[in-house]
């Protein structure tokens, strides 16, 4: 197969390998903070978990990064990637583990969020390097390929980590404190991953930046400007972002229902709850692992913005049809093939991005790339909130992602794939 050619040609390229391995230990260690947190936060046997609370869980997690993000994209067009690995991933350590003796003293809520957002703020920068990085340790003719096997394999290296979290909370209660050092000890793994790589491998180029650090922060608005101006002009990586916001909300709502169902409709305990959403989230990473298989194929065969819409497409079919019923097994496969469909969308997106945005503002977009996600998941959770009864349960929500996912798919095939 010529998938599996160009992946054994992949992993041939050492520095390739490097950047993966990075990205595998530091998703790991987000999996298994963030099923961490969920727990904390959704799963507590004294919480009275509501979908108002967990939209305003991920709203103080999550929406800060509307004002972080455009410093970490100027930021990350002039700082040397390979140091936002090595710093990023060893303060992360640090932070996660004083998030650990926050959950033990049992302080207020306010405080242990203040605790997270500061581990999570520094994955704005990881996170956005790593897809900036790819371009510099990949040809342009294998990078479809790389897009599909490098964020699907973190992707599941989280689905991994949330994996080891699940278990080790169900095999001990109050044990969220231990999921969070194991967490510190994969960020502290790949930081000294990163120094494999020499500093100057992953850019930006010193002479595409400016020369003075007060001048690149001062000049944020200016330089964003500017970032969207690229971006205008390279309009299929524009269309591709507006539709994986759209379908990043879409996620969102059905992530929040999801949760509702497995606390509530699907179990009578806690525990029980866990593990329905454990599950949940393997299948779903099977998905993420079908989608890193056939993106290749699909996106050479039919172009990356039409694989979208077919994608988009598919979801609003699949979506109503398996998700109206609020049971588990249909659930289940749903659950699938939106992982299939999501992350298939992802790739058709990095591609697009990576091609047609230059190496100088790659990092501003793919920063407002990471915003726009923040936005639109929180976003989703707000809707939620105002729609979703205590057990999960509301047609109208459903109706309304197919509806969402459609249009998405009907202005996709309307386009073109260019440049």
């Amino acid at each position: 197969m010529p998938v599996v050619r160009d992946l054994r040609v992949l992993l041939r390229l050492t520095n390739f390998r490097r950047l993966l391995a990075v990205r595998l230990l530091s998703q790991c260690a987000d999996g298994s903070y963030q099923v961490a947190l969920a727990t904390y936060v959704v799963f507590s046997p004294e919480k009275q978990t509501s979908p108002a609370a967990i939209a305003s869980a991920m709203a103080v997690l999550l929406l800060p990064y509307s004002l972080v993000g455009p410093f970490a994209g100027v930021l990350l067009d002039r700082w040397q990637r390979r140091q936002v690995f090595f710093y990023g991933n060893l303060l992360r350590a640090l932070l996660a583990c004083g998030t650990a003796a926050l959950m033990l003293a049992s302080v207020p809520d306010w405080l242990f969020y203040v605790s997270a957002l500061s581990v999570t703020a520094v994955n704005r920068f990881v996170l956005a390097g790593l897809s900036a990085s790819l371009p510099r340790v990949v040809d342009a003719e294998r990078l479809v390929v790389a897009n599909s096997l490098s964020p699907t394999a973190g992707t599941l290296a989280a689905t991994v980590g949330g994996g080891l979290a699940f278990g080790v909370r169900l095999l001990s209660a109050d044990s969220d404190a231990a999921v969070v050092v194991l967490g510190a000890l994969l960020y502290l793994c790949s930081a000294l991953a990163s120094l494999r790589m020499s500093r100057e491998l992953l850019g930006p180029d010193p002479g595409m930046v400016q020369p003075r650090l007060s001048a690149a922060l001062t000049s944020t608005a200016h330089g964003l400007r500017e970032g969207l101006g690229h971006l205008a002009e390279r309009r299929p990586a524009a269309r591709a972002l507006a539709a994986m916001t759209l379908m990043r909300f879409c996620y969102g709502a059905l992530t929040v229902t999801v949760l509702m169902l497995c606390r509530y409709a699907w179990s009578s305990t806690e525990s029980e709850g866990l593990a329905l959403l454990g599950l949940a989230v393997g299948v779903s990473g099977a998905g993420f692992f079908t989608a890193a298989v056939i993106s290749p194929w699909t996106i050479g065969r039919f172009g990356p913005l039409r694989w979208m819409a077919l994608c988009a497409g598919a979801a609003a079919v699949l979506e109503v049809t398996l998700t109206l019923s609020f049971t588990e097994a249909p659930l289940l496969v749903a659950a699938f093939m939106l992982g299939l469909i999501t992350q298939g969308s992802k790739i058709a997106t990095d591609t697009v991005v990576q091609t047609a945005v230059d190496d100088a503002y790659r990092g501003r977009i793919f920063s407002l790339y990471d915003v726009l996600f923040n936005v639109a998941f929180v976003g989703a959770a707000g809707v939620a909130a105002l729609m979703l009864p205590p057990d999960g349960r509301s047609v109208p929500l459903v109706v309304m992602v197919a509806v969402l996912y459609a249009s998405v798919s009907f202005a996709l095939s309307r386009s073109r794939d260019e440049g």
